[in-house]
Protein backbone atom coordinates (compact mmCIF):
# COMPACT_ATOMS: atom_id res chain seq x y z
CA UNK A 1 0.00 0.00 0.00
CA UNK A 2 1.66 3.47 -1.26
CA UNK A 3 2.12 5.95 1.50
CA UNK A 4 2.64 9.73 1.25
CA UNK A 5 5.90 11.50 2.43
CA UNK A 6 7.40 14.66 1.80
CA UNK A 7 9.98 14.60 -1.20
CA UNK A 8 12.30 16.91 -1.49
CA UNK A 9 12.79 16.92 -5.17
CA UNK A 10 8.89 17.83 -6.04
CA UNK A 11 9.27 20.03 -3.02
CA UNK A 12 5.36 18.50 -1.91
CA UNK A 13 4.09 15.63 -0.03
CA UNK A 14 3.80 12.86 -2.67
CA UNK A 15 2.80 9.04 -2.27
CA UNK A 16 6.41 6.98 -2.18
CA UNK A 17 6.15 3.08 -2.16
CA UNK A 18 8.44 1.05 0.18
CA UNK A 19 10.78 -1.75 -1.70
CA UNK A 20 11.11 -4.54 0.92
CA UNK A 21 13.73 -5.91 -1.20
CA UNK A 22 16.21 -3.24 -1.40
CA UNK A 23 15.10 -1.37 1.62
CA UNK A 24 14.28 1.69 -0.40
CA UNK A 25 11.65 4.49 0.24
CA UNK A 26 11.04 5.22 -3.50
CA UNK A 27 8.49 8.94 -4.63
CA UNK A 28 6.09 7.37 -7.41
CA UNK A 29 5.86 10.97 -8.87
CA UNK A 30 9.77 11.35 -9.91
CA UNK A 31 10.99 7.92 -8.81
CA UNK A 32 13.76 9.88 -6.43
CA UNK A 33 14.81 7.41 -3.55
CA UNK A 34 14.12 9.23 -0.68
CA UNK A 35 15.39 6.90 1.85
CA UNK A 36 17.69 3.72 1.74
CA UNK A 37 18.70 0.89 3.77
CA UNK A 38 15.87 1.37 6.04
CA UNK A 39 15.15 -0.98 8.87
CA UNK A 40 12.05 -3.41 8.38
CA UNK A 41 9.80 -3.55 11.49
CA UNK A 42 7.78 -6.47 9.60
CA UNK A 43 7.65 -9.97 11.95
CA UNK A 44 10.83 -11.59 10.59
CA UNK A 45 9.45 -14.97 8.66
CA UNK A 46 11.41 -18.13 7.64
CA UNK A 47 10.23 -21.52 6.01
CA UNK A 48 11.74 -24.76 7.89
CA UNK A 49 10.28 -27.04 5.14
CA UNK A 50 11.99 -27.22 1.81
CA UNK A 51 8.36 -28.20 0.41
CA UNK A 52 6.19 -26.20 1.98
CA UNK A 53 5.37 -22.28 1.42
CA UNK A 54 3.41 -21.57 4.45
CA UNK A 55 6.34 -19.83 6.72
CA UNK A 56 6.76 -19.69 10.61
CA UNK A 57 7.41 -16.94 13.24
CA UNK A 58 11.10 -16.89 13.94
CA UNK A 59 11.05 -16.54 18.26
CA UNK A 60 8.47 -14.92 20.81
CA UNK A 61 7.69 -11.55 19.64
CA UNK A 62 9.41 -8.93 22.42
CA UNK A 63 7.62 -5.98 24.26
CA UNK A 64 9.72 -3.94 26.38
CA UNK A 65 6.83 -2.68 28.31
CA UNK A 66 5.97 -5.52 29.92
CA UNK A 67 7.62 -6.83 32.85
CA UNK A 68 8.09 -10.38 30.83
CA UNK A 69 9.27 -9.47 28.37
CA UNK A 70 9.00 -13.02 26.60
CA UNK A 71 5.25 -12.31 27.18
CA UNK A 72 5.17 -15.04 30.31
CA UNK A 73 6.53 -18.01 28.01
CA UNK A 74 9.48 -18.28 30.84
CA UNK A 75 11.32 -21.52 32.11
CA UNK A 76 11.23 -21.60 35.98
CA UNK A 77 12.57 -24.41 38.51
CA UNK A 78 10.73 -25.19 41.77
CA UNK A 79 10.60 -27.43 43.88
CA UNK A 80 8.76 -31.32 43.82
CA UNK A 81 8.08 -30.47 47.23
CA UNK A 82 7.24 -26.91 47.29
CA UNK A 83 3.43 -25.65 47.98
CA UNK A 84 3.93 -23.55 45.18
CA UNK A 85 2.13 -26.04 43.10
CA UNK A 86 -0.77 -23.54 41.95
CA UNK A 87 1.58 -22.45 39.17
CA UNK A 88 -0.13 -23.95 35.46
CA UNK A 89 2.01 -25.62 33.63
CA UNK A 90 1.98 -26.67 30.02
CA UNK A 91 4.89 -29.45 30.68
CA UNK A 92 7.03 -30.94 33.16
CA UNK A 93 10.24 -32.86 32.87
CA UNK A 94 12.60 -34.84 35.45
CA UNK A 95 16.10 -35.59 34.72
CA UNK A 96 17.08 -38.94 37.23
CA UNK A 97 16.81 -38.39 40.85
CA UNK A 98 16.45 -34.78 40.88
CA UNK A 99 13.51 -33.79 42.54
CA UNK A 100 13.71 -30.67 40.86
CA UNK A 101 10.83 -29.91 37.88
CA UNK A 102 11.30 -27.57 35.16
CA UNK A 103 8.10 -25.77 34.68
CA UNK A 104 7.35 -23.52 31.45
CA UNK A 105 4.80 -21.61 32.40
CA UNK A 106 2.07 -20.65 30.13
CA UNK A 107 0.14 -17.97 32.38
CA UNK A 108 1.36 -13.98 32.53
CA UNK A 109 0.78 -12.35 35.72
CA UNK A 110 -2.44 -9.91 36.16
CA UNK A 111 -0.17 -6.94 35.53
CA UNK A 112 0.91 -7.64 32.14
CA UNK A 113 -2.11 -9.55 30.91
CA UNK A 114 -3.96 -6.48 31.93
CA UNK A 115 -1.45 -4.32 29.55
CA UNK A 116 -1.77 -6.39 27.15
CA UNK A 117 -5.22 -6.58 26.38
CA UNK A 118 -4.48 -2.79 26.48
CA UNK A 119 -1.97 -2.67 23.78
CA UNK A 120 -3.82 -5.10 21.56
CA UNK A 121 -6.76 -2.48 21.68
CA UNK A 122 -4.56 0.33 20.76
CA UNK A 123 -2.80 -1.82 18.07
CA UNK A 124 -6.25 -2.71 16.51
CA UNK A 125 -7.27 0.88 16.29
CA UNK A 126 -3.62 1.69 15.02
CA UNK A 127 -4.17 -0.55 12.18
CA UNK A 128 -7.73 0.57 10.90
CA UNK A 129 -6.30 4.17 10.85
CA UNK A 130 -3.41 2.76 8.85
CA UNK A 131 -0.74 4.60 10.99
CA UNK A 132 2.71 3.23 11.14
CA UNK A 133 4.24 1.01 13.93
CA UNK A 134 5.94 3.74 15.94
CA UNK A 135 2.39 6.00 16.82
CA UNK A 136 0.78 2.37 18.10
CA UNK A 137 4.66 1.88 20.09
CA UNK A 138 4.54 5.76 21.35
CA UNK A 139 0.58 4.91 22.38
CA UNK A 140 1.27 2.01 24.05
CA UNK A 141 4.25 4.10 26.10
CA UNK A 142 1.81 6.85 27.12
CA UNK A 143 -0.41 4.37 28.49
CA UNK A 144 2.12 2.62 30.18
CA UNK A 145 4.06 5.54 32.07
CA UNK A 146 0.98 8.31 32.47
CA UNK A 147 -1.99 5.84 32.91
CA UNK A 148 -0.64 2.77 34.48
CA UNK A 149 2.51 4.26 36.03
CA UNK A 150 4.57 2.27 38.79
CA UNK A 151 1.09 0.09 39.18
CA UNK A 152 -0.17 3.09 41.48
CA UNK A 153 -2.88 3.77 39.42
CA UNK A 154 -5.65 1.75 38.08
CA UNK A 155 -8.30 2.84 35.44
CA UNK A 156 -10.55 1.48 36.85
CA UNK A 157 -14.27 2.41 36.47
CA UNK A 158 -12.90 4.60 33.41
CA UNK A 159 -13.52 3.63 29.70
CA UNK A 160 -10.73 1.87 28.51
CA UNK A 161 -12.16 2.44 24.64
CA UNK A 162 -11.63 6.02 25.44
CA UNK A 163 -8.34 5.59 27.15
CA UNK A 164 -7.07 3.93 24.56
CA UNK A 165 -8.00 6.22 21.72
CA UNK A 166 -6.86 9.38 23.78
CA UNK A 167 -3.34 7.62 24.11
CA UNK A 168 -3.49 7.26 20.19
CA UNK A 169 -5.15 10.34 19.49
CA UNK A 170 -1.69 12.36 21.66
CA UNK A 171 0.97 9.87 20.08
CA UNK A 172 -0.25 11.37 16.60
CA UNK A 173 -0.04 14.81 17.98
CA UNK A 174 3.45 14.29 18.76
CA UNK A 175 4.80 12.80 15.45
CA UNK A 176 5.23 13.78 11.61
CA UNK A 177 2.08 15.55 10.18
CA UNK A 178 1.54 12.51 7.52
CA UNK A 179 0.26 10.57 10.73
CA UNK A 180 -1.79 13.60 12.40
CA UNK A 181 -5.39 12.29 12.89
CA UNK A 182 -8.30 14.15 13.81
CA UNK A 183 -10.74 13.45 16.75
CA UNK A 184 -13.42 12.52 14.91
CA UNK A 185 -10.94 9.96 12.76
CA UNK A 186 -9.59 8.83 16.11
CA UNK A 187 -13.68 7.42 17.48
CA UNK A 188 -14.57 6.17 14.57
CA UNK A 189 -12.09 3.55 15.59
CA UNK A 190 -12.70 3.47 19.22
CA UNK A 191 -15.05 0.79 19.67
CA UNK A 192 -18.25 3.38 20.41
CA UNK A 193 -16.50 5.49 22.84
CA UNK A 194 -17.76 9.33 21.97
CA UNK A 195 -15.31 12.65 21.06
CA UNK A 196 -16.46 14.08 24.64
CA UNK A 197 -14.99 10.55 26.79
CA UNK A 198 -12.11 10.49 24.75
CA UNK A 199 -11.41 14.12 24.70
CA UNK A 200 -11.96 14.13 28.59
CA UNK A 201 -9.32 11.46 29.01
CA UNK A 202 -6.90 12.97 26.63
CA UNK A 203 -7.21 16.05 29.10
CA UNK A 204 -6.76 13.90 32.18
CA UNK A 205 -3.90 11.78 30.46
CA UNK A 206 -2.09 15.57 29.85
CA UNK A 207 -2.63 16.78 33.17
CA UNK A 208 -1.50 13.62 34.73
CA UNK A 209 1.65 13.73 32.84
CA UNK A 210 2.39 17.14 33.21
CA UNK A 211 1.57 16.58 37.24
CA UNK A 212 3.77 13.04 37.53
CA UNK A 213 6.48 13.29 34.98
CA UNK A 214 6.88 17.54 35.60
CA UNK A 215 6.85 17.98 32.06
CA UNK A 216 4.12 18.51 29.37
CA UNK A 217 3.42 16.34 25.79
CA UNK A 218 5.39 17.82 23.22
CA UNK A 219 2.20 18.47 20.85
CA UNK A 220 2.78 20.09 17.13
CA UNK A 221 0.43 22.42 15.77
CA UNK A 222 -2.29 21.35 13.77
CA UNK A 223 -2.75 22.84 10.18
CA UNK A 224 -5.04 21.96 7.34
CA UNK A 225 -1.53 20.66 5.32
CA UNK A 226 -1.78 17.95 7.90
CA UNK A 227 -4.92 15.85 6.61
CA UNK A 228 -5.42 17.12 3.29
CA UNK A 229 -3.22 14.76 1.03
CA UNK A 230 -5.22 11.74 2.75
CA UNK A 231 -8.72 13.24 2.27
CA UNK A 232 -7.74 13.90 -1.32
CA UNK A 233 -7.00 10.79 -1.61
CA UNK A 234 -9.75 9.33 -0.02
CA UNK A 235 -12.26 10.72 -2.45
CA UNK A 236 -9.95 9.93 -5.35
CA UNK A 237 -9.18 13.29 -6.92
CA UNK A 238 -6.52 13.19 -9.54
CA UNK A 239 -2.64 14.22 -8.85
CA UNK A 240 -2.86 17.59 -10.50
CA UNK A 241 -5.98 18.37 -8.63
CA UNK A 242 -4.54 17.12 -5.14
CA UNK A 243 -1.19 19.14 -5.98
CA UNK A 244 -3.07 22.44 -6.57
CA UNK A 245 -5.02 21.65 -3.05
CA UNK A 246 -1.83 21.25 -1.50
CA UNK A 247 -0.54 24.62 -2.84
CA UNK A 248 -3.83 26.41 -2.25
CA UNK A 249 -3.70 24.93 1.18
CA UNK A 250 -0.40 26.02 2.21
CA UNK A 251 -1.14 29.72 1.39
CA UNK A 252 -4.19 29.60 3.20
CA UNK A 253 -2.48 29.13 6.28
CA UNK A 254 -1.17 32.75 5.64
CA UNK A 255 -4.25 33.85 6.29
CA UNK A 256 -6.27 34.46 9.42
CA UNK A 257 -9.26 32.03 8.30
CA UNK A 258 -10.20 31.14 12.05
CA UNK A 259 -11.74 27.38 11.14
CA UNK A 260 -10.86 24.29 12.10
CA UNK A 261 -7.80 22.68 10.13
CA UNK A 262 -9.69 20.13 8.78
CA UNK A 263 -12.91 22.06 8.05
CA UNK A 264 -10.32 24.50 6.09
CA UNK A 265 -8.64 21.15 4.47
CA UNK A 266 -12.68 20.07 3.54
CA UNK A 267 -13.49 23.71 2.17
CA UNK A 268 -10.38 23.74 0.38
CA UNK A 269 -10.47 20.40 -1.42
CA UNK A 270 -14.73 21.76 -2.42
CA UNK A 271 -13.43 24.85 -4.15
CA UNK A 272 -10.58 22.78 -6.02
CA UNK A 273 -13.13 19.85 -7.27
CA UNK A 274 -15.80 22.12 -8.30
CA UNK A 275 -13.18 23.66 -10.88
CA UNK A 276 -13.06 20.42 -12.34
CA UNK A 277 -17.08 21.28 -13.47
CA UNK A 278 -17.94 18.22 -12.09
CA UNK A 279 -22.27 17.54 -12.23
CA UNK A 280 -23.25 16.43 -9.09
CA UNK A 281 -22.01 18.99 -6.35
CA UNK A 282 -24.17 17.37 -3.96
CA UNK A 283 -22.56 14.25 -4.37
CA UNK A 284 -18.77 15.96 -3.89
CA UNK A 285 -19.98 17.70 -1.12
CA UNK A 286 -21.22 14.29 0.67
CA UNK A 287 -18.09 12.63 -0.37
CA UNK A 288 -15.61 15.18 1.06
CA UNK A 289 -17.94 14.97 4.06
CA UNK A 290 -17.54 11.92 4.70
CA UNK A 291 -13.55 11.68 4.21
CA UNK A 292 -12.87 14.48 6.04
CA UNK A 293 -15.47 13.88 8.90
CA UNK A 294 -16.51 17.39 8.72
CA UNK A 295 -20.23 18.19 8.11
CA UNK A 296 -21.95 19.69 4.87
CA UNK A 297 -23.16 22.51 6.63
CA UNK A 298 -19.38 23.34 8.33
CA UNK A 299 -18.27 22.91 4.25
CA UNK A 300 -20.08 25.47 3.10
CA UNK A 301 -19.71 27.56 6.06
CA UNK A 302 -15.86 27.52 5.76
CA UNK A 303 -15.98 27.91 1.68
CA UNK A 304 -17.72 31.59 2.32
CA UNK A 305 -15.07 32.33 4.89
CA UNK A 306 -12.26 31.50 2.31
CA UNK A 307 -13.97 32.63 -0.83
CA UNK A 308 -13.26 36.27 -0.65
CA UNK A 309 -9.29 34.79 -1.03
CA UNK A 310 -9.91 32.42 -3.93
CA UNK A 311 -8.33 34.08 -6.58
CA UNK A 312 -5.16 34.19 -4.32
CA UNK A 313 -5.41 30.90 -3.30
CA UNK A 314 -5.74 28.76 -6.23
CA UNK A 315 -3.00 28.41 -8.14
CA UNK A 316 -3.28 30.17 -11.62
CA UNK A 317 -2.00 26.92 -13.86
CA UNK A 318 -4.37 24.90 -12.26
CA UNK A 319 -7.39 27.46 -12.78
CA UNK A 320 -5.74 27.59 -16.80
CA UNK A 321 -5.63 23.87 -17.52
CA UNK A 322 -9.55 23.24 -15.92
Amino acid sequence: MADTEYCRDCKNTTLVVSDHATGDTICLECGLVLEDHYIDERCEWRTFDDDSNDPVRVGDPLNPLLADTSYGLSTIIVSNKSSATSTTTTATATAGGDNNIFRRSSLINAGDESLMLMFKTIATMAERLNLVTHIKDRASEIYKKVVVGDQKSTIRGRNRDAVSAACLFIACQENSSRDRRTLKEISTVANGATKKSIGHEIAKIENQMKAELGVGLEKEVAHAGNYVTRFCHKIGMTMQAIKATQEAVQKSEELDIRRNPASVAAAVMFMIARLSKIDDEKKLLGDISLAAGVAENTIRNACKDIHPHASRLIPDWYAKCV
